[in-house]
């Protein structure tokens, strides 16, 4: 480590018990997408607490934030992500959080030094609800040249082949009857929805490798002895391009379509979301790799066979040179994101263990982004090559 990466590891160490006390209340304190309120405030009290000024609920979202420090020149930007899923924590954002918190703090430390900017930027409702992108058009991230988080896994990659996706809301409307009176009356929403859940279950054999289609039912109907009028499913689209994801989501569409005609309903669509796939910008991804391998953790690139979900990271990627590293709080088969298994995990030591080691990882990456022009300019290089292609 030269002087910088080692006053930035010390300023981590020293800040450890705030950091994991913190990431410790945000886990015992599980919030849905666009509900984060306690999450975002313990997040924005502990930055203004370092001396940063901050900005809460920008962009017209009232859980995120933003706060920044240095001087004019590179500006970096570290993610943090806090919202959970209804199992609780079982994505482990609150390690997320801390991770960038840590970061922050580390650079913070650094403040004079510093060459540029750094930006610690709060993104809700990462589970579906697409904060950053909201955040990247309303322009949260304008004037940013790199951007970075990393999140919790059961493995450990310094890259991340996340799916893009193409979010589908379908209603359907057929007409009540008694069910036992007067069955031939009624049209039912239900069965509509069930015929369409048959027909996509035929097509998926004929989606392209990598790709991957699931759904769940929100509405089948009020009362079991009246004909359903009104059913509702969600479908949720996923492939290596956003492209391919929404010819997917086009044939569970015609799906639903020919499941209206047979059961004489209607159905109506509406897409309720979308994220891009991830460009893992592996200039950036390497350098943090070498930090993390420095600090006693192998981070090797993640083959592009491993099953894989999906983030809203992806479309900051496609704005901007950026990295969204997995790190291990789990051993691999032991439960993963989304698991209730993995929400212990996530409050566990080996976890805080990590997100300590990460924050440093990212710290010292985005230190040298800044320091170093010649990095910088060979993350933009990369990222217009791949955007060219």
């Amino acid at each position: 480590m030269n002087d910088a990466h080692a006053a930035i590891a010390r300023a981590i160490d020293d800040y450890r018990p705030t950091v994991v006390a913190l990431s410790h209340e945000i886990h015992e304190r599980p919030e849905l997408k666009f509900a984060e309120k306690f999450a975002s405030g313990k997040l924005a009290d502990a930055a203004t607490a370092l001396g940063i000024n901050v900005e809460r609920g920008i962009c017209g979202l009232s859980t995120s934030f933003r706060g920044s420090f240095g001087k004019d020149g590179p500006t970096v930007a570290i993610m943090a992500e806090y919202d959970a899923l209804p199992n609780g924590h079982s994505c482990g954002h609150n390690l997320i959080a801390g991770a960038a918190l840590c970061a922050v703090a580390g650079l913070k430390a650094l403040d004079g030094k510093l060459a540029g900017r750094v930006m610690f930027l709060g993104t809700p409702a990462e589970e579906g609800g697409g904060g950053k992108i909201l955040l990247l058009d309303r322009g949260a991230l304008r004037g940013v040249d790199a951007a970075m988080m990393a999140h919790p896994a059961d493995m450990e990659f310094r890259t991340m082949p996340a799916l893009a996706t193409h979010h589908v809301k379908i209603e359907f409307r057929g007409k009540a009857s008694h069910a036992s009176l007067a069955p031939w009356n009624g049209a039912s929403a239900l069965a509509a929805v069930i015929q369409t859940f048959q027909s996509v279950d035929a097509m998926r054999l004929h989606l392209r490798d990598g790709s991957r289609l699931h759904g769940i039912i929100t509405d089948g109907g009020q009362a079991v002895n009246i004909i359903p009028e009104r059913a509702e499913c969600q479908f949720l689209a996923r492939a290596k391009s956003s492209k391919y994801a929404y010819e997917i989501g086009d044939r569970v569409v015609r799906c639903a379509e020919a499941a209206a005609m047979a059961t004489g309903t209607r159905c109506h669509m509406e897409v309720i979301g979308g994220y891009k796939n991830l460009i893992n910008n592996l200039t950036m991804a390497d350098h943090y790799a070498a930090h993390s391998e420095a600090l006693g953790t192998p981070t090797p690139v993640a083959p592009d066979t491993i099953s894989t979900g999906s983030t809203d990271m992806g479309d900051i990627s496609h704005a901007m040179p950026a990295i969204h590293p997995a790190f291990a709080i789990s051993s691999h088969g032991q439960g993963t994101c989304h698991e209730d298994a993995f929400v212990a995990h996530a409050d566990s030591k080996r976890g805080y263990d990590a997100m300590i080691r990460v924050g440093k990882s990212m710290a010292m990456l985005a230190y040298d982004l800044i320091a170093a022009p010649e990095l910088l300019k060979s993350a933009k290089e990369e990222w217009n090559r791949r955007q060219e292609s």
